[in-house]
C-alpha cells in the first residue's frame, strides 16, 4: 500500500524525544497534515526507524541528548538547512529515573530531572526563538503532566519538573508575545514504554480509575498538540491544556 502524501503546508516543526511514545504522535500528526518535521531522540537506531516510518522525505532525525546544549543548537541548526524555517516546536523529550519518596531522593537525580525536563525545553525555545520565530512568528507546546498539577507520590521529582514546565510555559508566552504562543499539555498516564511500570500487567485496573475508562494513547497528545500549533489556537497562549481522559473529574484529584 503505497504512503498517502499530505499536502505541503510550508510549515515546520521540531519534535524533542519523539522517537517513540508521545513525541513520535505528535510528528506524526503534525507529518499527517503536512508540516516537515525534525526529530530527535538518544537513540539513533530508533531514531532512523522513526524517520523512516514517518516518511524520510518530510522528516529528518538528529540524535543527541536533549540536556545537551551543542545538540540543542545543532538540531535546529540541521533544521533550518534542511527545511530553511522553524515555525512550531513541540518539547517532549523528559526523563523519571527515580521512584520513592522525595525526602529522601538523591539530589544529583533531581538535578538530572530537571536538567533534562526544564532546562532543555528552556535551551530548544531559546534556539528556535533565535534561529526563526523571533522575525517570524510561531509556536510552541511543552508536555507537562497531571503530575505537576497535583501531589505525585513516589514520582515527586518528575511532578516538580512538570510543574516548573507550566510555570515555563507562562513565562515564554508573556515575553514572546504577540509573534509567538507557548502552551502546555498535561497528560494523564498514556500507553508507552516511558509509563509502562505505571500501567503494565493491571491496565484495566489503572483505567478503571478514569471516566472515560481507558489510557491515553500518543495520537490523544498529538492531536491536542496538532491543535495548539496551528491557526485554530491562534487566540491561546500561556495556558495548560489538561488531557486525562476525566481523571480530574474525580473528587480529590485537583
Amino acid at each position: 500500500m503505497t504512503r498517502e502524501i499530505p499536502t505541503d503546508s510550508g510549515k515546520v516543526a521540531l519534535v524533542t524525544g519523539a522517537s517513540r511514545g508521545i513525541g513520535y504522535g505528535i510528528a506524526e500528526a503534525l507529518v499527517a497534515r503536512g508540516d516537515r518535521v525534525c526529530i530527535t531522540g538518544r537513540n539513533e537506531d530508533a531514531l532512523k526507524e522513526a524517520v523512516e516510518k514517518l516518511g524520510a522525505d518530510r522528516v529528518i532525525g538528529v540524535a543527541g541528548k536533549a540536556h545537551d546544549e551543542a545538540h540543542q543548537a545543532v538540531a535546529v541548526e540541521r533544521t533550518m538547512e534542511a527545511f530553511g524555517r522553524v515555525d512550531f516546536l513541540a518539547n517532549n523529550a523528559g526523563t523519571n529515573p527515580v521512584f520513592g519518596p522525595i525526602a529522601e531522593l538523591d539530589l544529583n537525580v533531581a538535578r538530572k530531572v530537571f536538567e533534562t525536563n526544564v532546562i532543555s525545553a528552556l535551551g530548544f525555545a531559546q534556539q528556535t526563538w533565535k534561529a526563526w520565530q523571533k522575525e517570524n512568528g510561531g509556536a510552541i507546546v511543552n508536555i507537562a503532566s497531571v503530575a505537576g498539577l497535583a501531589p505525585s507520590p513516589f514520582i515527586g521529582a518528575y511532578g516538580i519538573s512538570k510543574a516548573a514546565m507550566v510555570n515555563l510555559t507562562i513565562q515564554l508566552a508573556a515575553e514572546m508575545a504577540p509573534g509567538v504562543r507557548v502552551n502546555a499539555i498535561a497528560p494523564a498516564v498514556v500507553k508507552t514504554k516511558f509509563a509502562a511500570a505505571l500501567y503494565e500487567g493491571r491496565e484495566e485496573e489503572a483505567a478503571a480509575g478514569y471516566p472515560l475508562k481507558r489510557l491515553g494513547v500518543p495520537e490523544d497528545i498529538g492531536g491536542a498538540a496538532a491543535f495548539l500549533l496551528s491557526e485554530q489556537a491562534g487566540w491561546i497562549t500561556g495556558q495548560t491544556l489538561v488531557v486525562d481522559g476525566g481523571l480530574f473529574l474525580h473528587a480529590g484529584v485537583a
